[in-house]
């Protein structure tokens, strides 16, 4: 560099600015409904759902009380939130108010599997598994918590109208005194 001659400051490139990742509206674990279950002792119940369904725990916050404020469970590919009851601010379990009016769907690779091992973990049977006119291998169980789940495989893919007559059959078998067709 000559004499006298200033040099300039480098010039930095700027920097693009960051970009913020979307927020999905829905996220992809949670899907558009999400069940939110309230439990008398929430803490035991994930235990058990660890047991009886294979869920994972993806996250707890404990109340200043040390009780379950909110958890996520994942069960399968879906999370399900959860929380101990609170029945004075309005958030009672099935236990409290004796009985539930849900019933969650989960759907598994072998529902006979699933089905033994949640009766192992502790859960009532509601309805033996049965392959069902709907194209399902379907039963249901009640946990130990007063939640009702029904427990599938799906087996076949039916027309509208191969349903409704295995439904008319089932009905009417089920009129008779026998158990829904196979």
């Amino acid at each position: 560099m000559a004499r006298g001659k200033t040099r300039k400051p480098a010039r930095r490139k700027a920097r693009p600015a960051a970009r913020k990742k979307k927020v999905e509206a829905v996220p992809k674990a949670y899907g558009s409904v999400t069940a939110h279950l309230v439990i008398r002792d929430c803490a035991r119940a994930i235990e058990f759902y660890k047991k009886a369904f294979g869920a994972k725990e993806v996250g707890r916050m404990a109340a200043p009380d040390g009780k379950v404020a909110h958890a996520e469970v994942k069960f399968g590919d879906r999370i399900v939130m959860m929380a101990d009851e609170d029945p004075g601010r309005g958030f009672p379990s099935p236990e409290a108010i004796g009985g539930t009016t849900v019933t969650l769907m989960l759907y598994v690779k072998d529902a006979d599997r699933a089905f033994a091992r949640a009766i192992e973990a502790g859960a009532t049977a509601l309805m033996p598994l049965a392959d069902m006119f709907w194209g399902d291998r379907y039963g249901q169980v009640k946990d130990p918590f007063g939640h009702r789940w029904s427990i599938a495989t799906h087996k076949a893919d039916l027309t509208p109208a191969q349903m409704e007559q295995g439904m008319k059959e089932a009905m009417a078998q089920m009129a008779g005194g026998g158990p829904p067709p196979a």
